[in-house]
């Protein structure tokens, strides 16, 4: 960029920056896109690339730092990827032929919900922009997938229930309506207009969309995320047929902390897709399966019919084992006809993408033959299978077409006559020029006359001066030279205009063919979006079926009544991870008449984290339809799957474990219902064993009493397990162990019982503790068990007693103990290490 800041081309980065002030300005000068001032200090910074300036020699120099524009994507979703939006402003003419400066205009603004480059896209993942709006009748939420041009939405009574939705379908960025305020962590929340929001504009906004809605607080969310997305891609159409609505209540639900509690699409340790639950379903063979499965994830059915029609299906694909492999096979073969046609809409598609959609188009036909022969797969069947579409793509486009469509070699011979011939003059040039040459000597009798080429006069005839005679007339005289005359021919000039020009005119030609079968394409869109809808839904079937087959999983019946009863079940995920050792499968049975709450006791490391968890994924394998890694299951309908599994400081929220762990509990206990499943583990370990006791206490009598759903409460307060002298529904298990000489195995089995013991200094000796620290604190456990108050005197259990116990008439007088008031003074999650050492030093004292 020449000049200073006053420059006209200055001038006009300044007024498309004005335009555009929440973005960063990718401005696009030659073969770079430039970033100026503090977009330049940005992009610098987070693409780590260099930082110089424009006009060094000035007061004050620009910042300026630049991408080369063939590779600027990645550096694109690099700046989305971390919450920056960024305009990107192209050359709108030829800069050969514009008239001074040339003009630019912001031809998109790429957002993280709004990114079309597949080099940016995460294949197996939806990228949803989420907008939110009030009205009268609740919450509207409308989903929009620029990539595939996917519309959804639904109505929640209030914020809460918004939060849950939103949870469920994951989006990347969100645009907020007036008077809604929602904490999203992890979702970009970008400004728009109140004005976009207004029910009128919005409903003018949806236009022609098929069953979009009219009014409400949908009509306004759905209008607001289409006038968003419609401005961020500047105009360009929308690959967008019809909007889609659900029912929370149509599904079964898992909120965002139950979700991440049990790995569901992410990992606790590190947040990504390996390593959970999706990652080991996820054998699809397209990307579009890879989709829809994590949607059928995200909406578990309650609907035993719908249920029902999965499961046949998936049984039929899981006992012909021939067929799973060819529908895999030919499906591999499928590429992602959604995001490829939404790119055609936006008339981004290059011959690439054509040219893959045709051959993915190719392999429906097959598809369909194999699937007719089975009762239960026929409604997988597509009733278009688009072959028309199919053929006119591989017709018309070269097997291996390049991707851009401004050079050439795109188009088949045989597709357009015109074409042929300028193909044919443009690769055989030389060949034509050598031809006409050993023509004209033939007609002449001069065998030294050549064809020639410069770049004054193009092509001519040269001829020696000893052959001037036999020249004919119909050479015309173009240059005399001192041994020589230049000669050209009406037929020589023509061929000179098709030769040099044939090239030109092919690509343009070929573009503008290519133009033309994009444009047959796109008319077809909304066919290509059902076949593929068609495709993902198989793809995914296919993917269950094959996963339950490689793991001997079993098919679960589902029934109304709220029961859980499971037979040699197991873990998903950890059974998968095993290599060598054997998983110990566990029953588990919760009947809403007589075992509603399980209490799970047992040591640390022994598994009872993992049987916890292995339940509430069963039950939510089961409600999508998959099987499930159990010998037998018999499964009640669900609403709601509640898990509290371990906890950890929330800084960014100062938020302490406790604190995280009751705000947890509070959510399950306010929405819980009678056919919720509760999971909960280690309840109230954040606050004194007191406090902790009393609060793990009345939130399990809470569940028994009035909640009244299937429950499992894993805890270390052992004086909970007498629980169950006064609820008839409660019932104590055990994680069991084997203790020898000191030694102890964790057997990993779930018992009836409740344990007598933690095994916490075995678990310490296990996990790698001093031996002297573990000696020591053995001796401590002896002296501290001789003072305990016996199980059946223990006065806590008075604070959970219905009533008050008397008062003694003559309370005794408190005896001083002070290694009792030293240990009751400890709060263990406050425990620096140098406290902790400090603190062995003093109990050593005191003993």
């Amino acid at each position: 960029m020449s000049g200073g800041a006053n420059s006209p081309m200055f001038e006009q980065y300044k007024a498309l920056k004005a335009a555009n002030p929440d973005a960063i300005l990718f401005f696009r000068v030659g073969d770079f896109y430039e970033t100026f001032f503090e977009d330049a200090v940005v992009c610098a910074r987070e693409l780590e690339i260099t930082l110089t300036s424009r006009n060094k020699n000035d007061a004050e120099p620009i910042p300026l730092a630049g991408v080369p524009h063939h590779n600027a994507a990645g550096y694109v979703q690099r700046l989305c990827d971390q919450g920056y939006r960024v305009a990107i402003a192209d050359q709108v003419e030829d800069p050969s032929v514009a008239k001074g400066l040339v003009r630019r205009e912001v031809v998109r603004v790429v957002t993280p919900g709004v990114t079309l480059d597949p080099t940016g896209l995460e294949g197996s993942r939806a990228n949803w922009l989420v907008a939110v709006a009030l009205a009268d009748d609740g919450v509207g939420l409308a989903f929009l997938d620029a990539s595939t041009g996917a519309f959804r939405g639904t109505t929640a009574r209030d914020l809460p229930g918004a939060l849950a939705e939103i949870a469920r379908m994951s989006p990347r960025e969100a645009v907020l309506g007036p008077g809604v305020a929602l904490s999203l962590p992890g979702v970009t929340v970008s400004p728009l207009s109140a004005g976009a929001f207004e029910e009128g504009a919005a409903a003018a906004e949806l236009g022609g969309i098929l069953d979009a809605p009219r009014a409400g607080a949908l009509c306004r969310a759905a209008g607001a995320a289409l006038a968003y997305v419609r401005d961020r891609l500047g105009g360009r159409a929308l690959n967008v047929h019809g909007f889609a609505t659900w029912s929370s209540e149509a599904y079964l639900v898992v909120d965002e902390t139950s979700s991440r509690n049990l790995e569901i699409q992410r990992t606790l340790i590190d947040g990504k897709r390996r390593g959970s639950l999706l990652a080991l379903l996820d054998l699809c063979g397209t990307p579009m399966g890879s989709r829809r499965l994590a949607d059928w994830l995200s909406f578990p059915l309650l609907d035993r019919p719908q249920l029902r029609r999965r499961q046949l299906a998936l049984g039929a694909l899981v006992d012909d084992p021939g067929l799973r492999s060819d529908l895999r096979t030919r499906l591999a073969e499928v590429a992602d006809i959604e995001r490829i046609t939404a790119r055609v809409a936006q008339g981004t598609a290059h011959a690439r993408d054509l040219a893959a959609l045709g051959r993915s188009l190719a392999q429906v036909p097959a598809l369909v033959v194999s699937l007719r022969g089975h009762a239960d797969l026929g409604v997988l069947c597509p009733a278009d299978v688009g072959s028309d579409i199919a053929a006119d793509i591989l017709d018309t486009l070269v097997d291996d077409p390049p991707f851009a469509t401004n050079d050439g070699g795109l188009i088949r011979q045989g597709v357009n006559p015109t074409l042929d011939e300028l193909i044919r003059i443009t690769l055989d040039g030389v060949g034509i020029i050598d031809r006409m040459e050993e023509e004209e000597r033939a007609a002449t009798g001069i065998g030294s006359l050549k064809i020639k080429r410069n770049n004054v006069f193009g092509y001519f005839i040269e001829v020696t001066t000893a052959n001037l005679h036999k020249v004919p007339d119909r050479f015309l005289r173009k240059q005399t030279l001192s041994n020589c005359e230049r000669y050209v021919t009406g037929e020589l000039q023509e061929l000179e205009g098709k030769v040099l020009g044939a090239d030109s005119r092919r690509k343009a030609l070929e573009n503008e063919l290519f133009r033309a079968l994009r444009d047959r394409v796109q008319a077809a869109s909304a066919r290509l979006l059902a076949i593929a809808r068609t495709l993902a839904d198989l793809d995914a079937l296919v993917s269950l079926a094959e996963v339950s087959a490689r793991h001997d999983w079993t098919e679960p019946e589902m029934v109304e009544e709220a029961v859980l009863d499971l037979v040699g079940s197991r873990h998903p995920m950890v059974e998968a991870a095993l290599s060598e050792e054997r998983f110990v499968p566990n029953d588990v049975f919760l009947d809403p008449e007589t075992r509603s709450l399980a209490l799970v006791t047992g040591p640390n490391m022994a598994g009872k984290s993992t049987v916890l968890r292995q339940v509430a994924l069963i039950v939510l394998l089961a409600h999508v339809g998959c099987r499930v890694p159990a010998e037998r299951a018999r499964i009640g309908l669900c609403d709601r799957i509640f898990t509290r599994v371990g906890a950890a400081d929330d800084l960014r929220k100062g938020q302490s474990t406790f604190m995280v762990e009751m705000a947890e509990t509070s959510t399950i206990l306010h929405h819980a219902t009678a056919r919720s499943l509760v999971v909960l583990d280690e309840i109230g370990r954040g606050t004194s064993t007191y406090d902790g006791l009393a609060i793990a206490w009345a939130v399990a009598e809470d569940l028994h009493d009035r909640i009244r759903c299937r429950a499992m409460f894993a805890t270390h307060y052992h004086e909970l397990c007498e629980l169950t002298e006064t609820r008839s529904r409660a019932v104590n298990l055990q994680v069991a162990v084997s203790e020898s000489g000191g030694d102890v195995v964790f057997l990993r089995r779930l018992v009836e019982g409740a344990a007598s013991r933690s095994y916490g200094i075995q678990c310490a000796r296990i996990a790698g503790m001093p031996k002297a620290v573990v000696q020591r604190a053995t001796r401590l456990l002896v002296e501290l068990e001789k003072h305990a108050t016996p199980p059946g005197e223990r006065r806590q259990l008075d604070l959970f007693s219905r009533a008050a116990p008397e008062p003694e008439a003559e309370p005794p007088e408190p005896v001083a103990d002070p290694l009792r008031e030293l240990l009751a003074s400890i709060d263990p999650d406050a425990l620096t290490p140098r406290l902790a050492q400090d603190l062995v030093y003093r109990l050593k004292d005191l003993v």
